[in-house]
């Protein structure tokens, strides 16, 4: 049996006033991480009053080490700009990511029941 190829991975550009948005579709990984950090400085530089930064990660099916390093790349470079960084609608295997390298509270997680980062108790649990 022959296995059926893998859609690629896409990023889809959407911008409105002072936000980029970033919808993420596939495996981000070593091969599709330098399409991110492309896509991510060109919103980054386009617009010098962007406040926000969203990356919808609801169609990500992967998130290797690399995937990782390049989301805290982005997150470095909305931060020199003043830009916050989103990460929308992660799946459960990239929460997870995020949490057991520490870096969650680098992003402001929204949709489908994630906390925010400004939600977050310095222990990381979520206030009652």
């Amino acid at each position: 049996m022959t296995a059926l190829p893998l859609p690629p991975f896409t990023v889809t550009p959407e911008a409105g006033p002072g936000t980029a948005r970033l919808r993420l579709t596939g495996d981000l990984d070593y091969d599709t991480s330098g399409e991110l950090a492309r896509a991510a400085e060109e919103c980054l530089a386009a617009d010098p009053h962007l406040a926000d930064l969203h990356l919808d990660c609801a169609q990500l099916r992967l998130c290797d080490s690399m995937g990782v390093a390049t989301l805290l790349l982005i997150h470095r470079g909305a931060t020199t700009r003043g830009v916050r960084l989103h990460v929308e609608s992660p799946p459960p295997f990239l929460t997870r990511i995020l949490d057991v390298t520490g870096i969650g509270h680098l992003f402001a997680l929204g949709a489908h029941g994630q906390e925010s980062a400004q939600e977050r108790t310095d222990d990381g649990a979520t206030p009652s």
